[in-house]
């Protein structure tokens, strides 16, 4: 697993090489989708590491800042993290039921940024786009389960012969 280095400190912390730094970037690399800082600081008490929430949250900060992980806001606005997977800018497509995840380019979506803030006179503008929706095996749960005759309890009926 290759750790995840951070390029600086942040409130005079040093978070890179740190017993902590080591311990994050390994539940980052081993935890599917995206997480809150609440539940990888759950996991890491899990795995017998003694870090506090806070510093969980600088450290997610600063490896954010410096590309490392992914962020993204769920439908309450809480910030969920994961390990990121690529280098260049990309956009991400996350299942609202089962929290899959993917990330996908958009160069549609990069097209239509510049055109917007060009219009507006705006000049150096980032933006983030997160698209949500429900994952083909959610998809398809979802299509059995609103299937007429299927449903929890009922009992496919049968001809007597």
């Amino acid at each position: 697993m290759m750790p995840v280095p951070a390029k600086r400190s942040l409130g005079g912390t040093r978070v890179r090489g740190t017993r902590q730094a080591e311990a994050l970037s390994a539940v980052l690399g081993g935890l599917p989708g995206f997480w809150s800082a609440q539940q990888i600081h759950a996991e890491l008490r899990q795995r017998g590491e003694h870090i506090g929430l806070t510093t969980v949250y600088r450290h997610l900060q600063v490896l954010s800042e410096d590309g490392l992980v992914d962020t993204i806001r769920d439908a309450s606005g809480e910030t969920l993290y994961r390990r990121c997977e690529s280098d260049a800018h990309h956009h991400h497509l996350i299942c609202r039921n089962c929290g899959t995840s993917v990330e996908v380019e958009g160069r549609a979506v990069e097209r239509w940024a510049e055109q917007v803030a060009a219009e507006a006179g705006f000049t150096r503008v980032d933006h983030t786009v997160e698209l949500f929706g429900l994952c083909p095996q959610c998809s398809q749960m979802e299509q059995c389960s609103t299937a007429p005759g299927v449903g929890i309890g009922r009992q496919a009926e049968t001809a007597e012969p």
